[in-house]
């Protein structure tokens, strides 16, 4: 009964045994291979992009994205607030300056209000973004159209930075496809996993012939070893990719999985008073990768922090809804455009101090969250009945 309840564990299948078996009966285990060349195929045509890269990180995948737009020291690049900082690091390792962009509360994602206002600022100081980085969040997609719109009318590349949406969709399209480079992240936690690793999509494939160059050393054509631009060591094995190909298999069944555990948590918990959850934008269909609510202080006598710890007692993990970007001790110099100019109007900020991300993995039994409901309840029972005898010594 007190086996350990992860966040969001990998799910392994079957398939990925014969792919991984086939690499090691082959030879195959260099960040080369047929595997490779597949995943990069079949990932494409999942999500209809043109062509992939596989590599080490969807972090590797942002940086490539990054340099292939001519990003470098001194350019700004606009970045979602609410996010993971893997979304921010490659600004910084081409010796840019993030500029940070609140996000909706409806949709949890990028704010069109605050990136209109961030755009009309940089025109208005005559120095526009390189880029903007809109990342999709919880297994959302932001409101690309509204975006997409804003950053042709100012001339500035989008890219998507997808890691947690892989599945999603918008308007019917796939989550990822709609910036000049899409990003996918397979951490060990993702609703698809490569143990870790990533994959860089797009529709100009030219591009990602160079993204593979650079991600491969950049190794030019010669008999010795011959290196006439800066390299890196990106590439996905193919052991990985065989991974992958397996959980590509089975990745629409994994997000049924996740909408039903959703599911079942809203019927849980929704009538109660305080607490909300992420909502479902109108636009698309989330793959609800991690189910996050949100719980008001007032109302259920709790915190996120203090739930957190009680989720721990009982061996479960949970987490807070990402800390800010703006709110990061080695961030905190950069400029943000919180959803509106009232007080009050960072949304990414209300999001963090109220918001809690509940296990979510796609081989959670019933059994399991079952356990998880239960140990919530009991801890807002217990809540309030503090704030009840508190409120009576008080009186």
């Amino acid at each position: 009964m007190n086996q350990r309840i992860f966040l969001s564990p990998p799910h392994i299948g079957e398939a990925e045994a014969g792919f991984v078996a086939e690499a090691f009966a082959s030879n195959w285990i260099a960040p080369l291979g047929p595997n490779v060349d597949a995943f990069e195929q079949e990932i494409a045509s999942y999500v209809g992009a043109q062509g992939a890269v596989a590599l080490s990180s969807g972090t590797a995948a942002i940086h490539l994205a990054l340099r292939l737009l001519g990003v470098g020291r001194g350019d700004i690049v606009f970045v979602s607030s609410l996010t993971f900082i893997a979304s921010v690091n490659p600004v910084l390792y081409e010796g840019a300056v993030p500029v940070f962009i609140d996000a909706d509360e409806t949709t949890w994602n990028m704010s069109p209000a605050a990136l209109q206002r961030a755009l009309e600022d940089a025109r208005r100081a005559g120095r526009m973004p390189k880029a903007v980085i809109v990342v999709s969040l919880y297994g959302q997609s932001a409101d690309m159209a509204a975006i997409t719109e804003l950053c042709e009318q100012y001339g500035v590349p989008i890219v998507e930075d997808a890691a947690e949406s892989l599945g999603a969709t918008y308007q019917g399209s796939a989550s990822g496809t709609f910036g000049r480079f899409g990003i996918y992240s397979f951490n060990g936690n993702k609703i698809m996993t490569t143990s870790g690793g990533g994959m860089l999509i797009g529709q100009d494939l030219e591009a990602l012939k160079l993204a593979r160059f650079w991600a491969t050393q950049s190794r030019d054509q010669a008999l010795h070893y011959e290196h006439s631009q800066l390299g890196f060591n990106y590439r996905m094995s193919n052991v990985l990719a065989g991974i992958g190909r397996g959980q590509l298999q089975v990745l629409d069944s994994r997000i049924e999985a996740r909408r039903a555990i959703f599911e079942r948590y809203v019927a849980a918990f929704s009538g109660i008073e305080g607490i909300d959850f992420m909502p479902e934008a109108p636009y698309g269909r989330s793959t609800r990768w991690l189910t996050a609510m949100t719980l008001d202080p007032d109302a259920t006598g709790t915190t996120p922090e203090a739930l957190v710890h009680a989720l721990m007692e009982a061996n479960i993990e949970a987490r807070p809804v990402w800390k800010p970007m703006h709110l990061q001790p080695l961030l905190r110099e950069c400029a943000y455009y919180p959803h509106t100019d009232l007080p009050q109007g960072s949304v990414s900020d209300q999001l963090f101090a109220r918001g809690i991300c509940l296990p979510s993995g796609s081989s959670l039994t019933i059994e399991q969250q079952n356990r998880v409901i239960d140990c919530i309840h009991s801890h807002l029972a217990d809540s309030r009945k503090l704030a009840s005898v508190l409120a009576a010594h008080s009186g």
